[in-house]
């Protein structure tokens, strides 16, 4: 870097990047823009993408010629096409030409080298000339099926740099040029001319032996490779194609009184729109009319769909099931949670975990070792004695089972199946040095409310004087609070409708501030509030219900007093009640080794009921909203790693200072802006999927690179003592890939908690 006095910055450019063959052409490129004044760049190989943070109104245009500079292409990426369908393997209709040319090429050496690996392997199919026949089958499979390569090979020489193509193109072209003067000029043309195939290499005259077998075989296996490679990459970033596809592509605009069918990116913020039951909707909103239940089990994972009315909000790409709504449109465009949850997932895919700059810094060098390997193997084998023939099938070896993709695909690949799956499951992580950090570990924080608990408050039972009736006492005091908005008033009606169903009309409503409300249910005078506005009518409550009454508040219940026709009749009992899968989520978090801790500003009676009911042992309660903070930094300091789980804007500066943050996607901007990973249901469930997501592909990473690593470097000894092949080293090499690529998608059956 050399700019040296503070730069605005921008949000950043991303380029689509063209022509990458390995890790180390991304490598290459990272370093050119790196060199520029004030650009911080990060390439990605799997994504083929380029992140670049730049000063205020610096011209892409600038970005794109150093990158074309360096022998590749870039471009602006171009805006998604709406509609697209999607394919049956999981890519998207739009033909890929790069991959279109790969298997083209692929088929076309398989046709020819087939015959030609035959012929070299089986020694009866030789017969009288097979040797020209192997030459016309070859020669095209190593000139056109292995351009690319040579091409490559060319702009790098040119550039003075050296990537895995020049391996190939220098190990594919001395092969077919070795062999040409062998048929040519020594006595390998001869009619009738034999050779066994062999696994080890054995002195011989060099002017006898053609090698268009490894030529075209390793030109073949290549090939092959990298089509699986191109191909299973495009399959591993289908999960976040698949959700910018989820959104509405067109939508029912109320315009002027009169509906309109309009493409949903045309919507503006504040437009009213209809979604009948069975459509998506278009964007983020909030309910103007009707009521009606909504599927969004494809954003967040859960099974249950939820019912909306008049307020609520709502969000696009998911199912309106009941009846008809009519939204007022909140968010568009980039703004929506939909955009947002995407913009994560990318990037996250974009960015580079600590051991994947391992892996590239590894990568970068690794081209220039080999060929100098290569160089040493060829004159040690002829300064020993060997023949020429020997020397060069030891030095082509080398050069052939030398590729660093392996090493380079094994951390991006991970994060792309990884990150993608985790979308699908509704977990949302935001960078690979996520991963790292949940190694480490070892206690979570929880918030209570929201978080652990509904956040919502409940009815929860409902004590009755000996005497009077449940279902009674339930009926007049739901109806009574039925017609006021107070949060305690509405819980308590919604309780008494579900249990008792429909609730009669009131008569001569009055709140009476501060302390309940009144009014005449079924022709009978009903008082419903705290136990001072019932006194203040002369009724008491009874010693039973005034020992539930006091019993209830110590658990940290709220106990609200019900009386009529001049008696007090029962106590309603009202909490904020825990989440159904909580408990079994603190469960699947000890389970992995965490303790968790349970801090809330509540009381300690009611913290350490929510805590008892959980499973929870370390409780920290009346603690202030600014106060989380520094509760987290104490616990860093006694030597913990401290992940926090919170919902709430009070909770991000507590999500930032704890060294992994998981904000609950049900909670605010705010609190998913300052956490690592966002949990997009409200299911506590999904912080043991992100935690087990997280360590499970932080741990296929690494057995990706300890595979890529420990085959290179057992490898080239292998081949420079001419112990290999050159054929099978170049099979050996397409393999590596392949297998990190597929040991990667393995991520993809991972399976979260809620559905074992």
């Amino acid at each position: 870097m050399h700019a040296s006095a503070p730069i605005a910055r921008e949000s950043g450019i991303e380029l689509e990047i063209g022509g990458m063959t390995c890790a180390s052409c991304a490598n290459r490129i990272e370093r050119k823009l790196n060199k520029l004044d004030g650009v911080e760049a990060t390439v990605n190989y799997a994504t083929e993408k380029a992140r670049v943070t730049v000063p205020a109104g610096y011209d892409p245009a600038l970005l794109i010629a150093e990158v074309e500079k360096t022998g590749y292409t870039a471009a602006l990426p171009s805006p998604p096409s709406r509609g697209s369908a999607r394919g049956a393997d999981g890519d998207a209709e739009a033909p890929d030409p790069e991959l279109t040319s790969l298997r083209n090429r692929l088929i076309g050496s398989i046709v020819l080298t087939v015959p030609v690996i035959a012929m070299a392997m089986i020694p009866a199919l030789q017969f009288t000339f097979w040797q020209w026949a192997s030459l016309a089958l070859a020669a095209p499979v190593i000139v056109w099926a292995a351009w690319p390569f040579h091409r490559a090979a060319w702009t790098n020489l040119t550039h003075g740099t050296a990537t895995m193509d020049t391996l190939i193109s220098m190990g594919t072209s001395v092969a077919l040029l070795w062999s040409l003067y062998a048929l040519f000029l020594g006595t390998a043309g001869a009619p009738g001319m034999t050779h066994p195939f062999e696994l080890t290499i054995a002195p011989s005259d060099g002017a006898a032996n053609i090698y268009l077998e490894v030529g075209a075989g390793v030109t073949m296996f290549i090939l092959a490779g990298r089509y699986f490679e191109k191909r299973s990459k495009r399959r591993a970033g289908a999960a976040l194609r698949a959700l910018l596809e989820l959104g509405a592509k067109e939508v029912s605009v109320l315009r002027d009184g009169a509906e309109a069918r309009i493409p949903s990116d045309e919507l503006l913020v504040g437009d009213e729109f209809v979604v009948r039951p069975g459509e998506k909707i278009a964007t983020d909103g909030v309910v103007v009319s009707g009521t009606s239940a909504v599927d969004a089990s494809m954003l967040t994972g859960e099974s249950v769909p939820v019912e909306v009315g008049p307020g609520a909000a709502v969000t696009g790409a998911t199912v309106n099931v009941g009846g008809r709504l009519v939204i007022r449109a909140s968010r568009i465009g980039a703004d929506t949670q939909l955009a947002q949850m995407a913009r994560l997932v990318e990037d996250a895919q974009t960015g580079k975990a600590e051991v994947q700059r391992l892996a590239d810094r590894i990568s970068g060098v690794f081209v220039p070792i080999v060929i100098v390997i290569a160089v040493v193997t060829l004159g040690a084998w002829l300064g020993a004695g060997f023949p020429v023939a020997a020397a060069f099938t030891a030095a082509v070896a080398v050069l052939v089972i030398a590729c660093p993709c392996a090493l380079g695909l094994a951390t991006p690949t991970a994060l792309l199946v990884g990150t993608g799956r985790g979308a699908q499951m509704g977990v949302l992580i935001k960078g690979p040095e996520v991963l790292e950090s949940t190694r480490k570990v070892d206690t979570v924080v929880l918030d209570k409310t929201g978080t652990v608990t509904t956040g919502r408050m409940t009815l929860v039972d409902a004590v009755v004087e000996p005497g009077a009736d449940r279902a009674q006492l339930l009926r007049l005091a739901g109806a009574l609070e039925s017609a006021s908005e107070h949060p305690i008033a509405q819980a308590i009606a919604r309780g008494a409708a579900q249990e008792v169903g429909p609730l009669p009309a009131v008569e001569g409503f009055a709140s009476v501030a501060g302390t309940g409300v009144q009014g005449i249910v079924d022709g009978s005078a009903v008082i419903v509030g705290r136990e001072a506005l019932l006194a203040d009518w002369s009724q008491r409550l009874s010693p039973e219900l005034a020992a539930a009454k006091a019993r209830a508040e110590r658990e940290g219940k709220t106990a609200v007093a019900v009386g009529w026709d001049g008696r007090a009749r029962g106590v309603l009992l009202v909490a904020d009640t825990v989440k159904p899968t909580s408990a079994e989520a603190i469960a699947g978090l000890r389970e992995m080794g965490l303790t968790p801790v349970l801090l809330t500003g509540d009381n300690a009676a009611v913290a350490e009921r929510i805590a008892a009911e959980v499973g929870i042992d370390e409780v920290i309660a009346e603690v202030l909203p600014q106060d989380k903070v520094d509760v987290v930094a104490r616990l860093q300091r006694e030597g913990r790693v401290v992940a926090m789980i919170g919902d709430g804007v009070n909770d991000a500066p507590a999500l930032a200072q704890s060294d992994l943050g998981l904000a609950m996607g049900t909670g605010t901007d705010v609190a998913i802006e300052a956490a690592d990973i966002t949990l997009v249901r409200g299911d506590l469930r999904s912080a043991v999927d992100a935690i087990r997501l997280s360590r499970k592909t932080l741990s296929t990473i690494k057995t990706n690179l300890f595979w890529a690593f420990a085959y290179n470097t057992a490898a080239i000894p292998v081949a420079a003592l001419g112990m290999l092949n050159p054929m099978l080293a170049g099979a050996a090499m397409a393999f590596s890939s392949v297998f990190v690529v597929g040991n990667s998608l393995r991520l993809r059956g991972f399976r979260s908690v809620a559905s074992r």
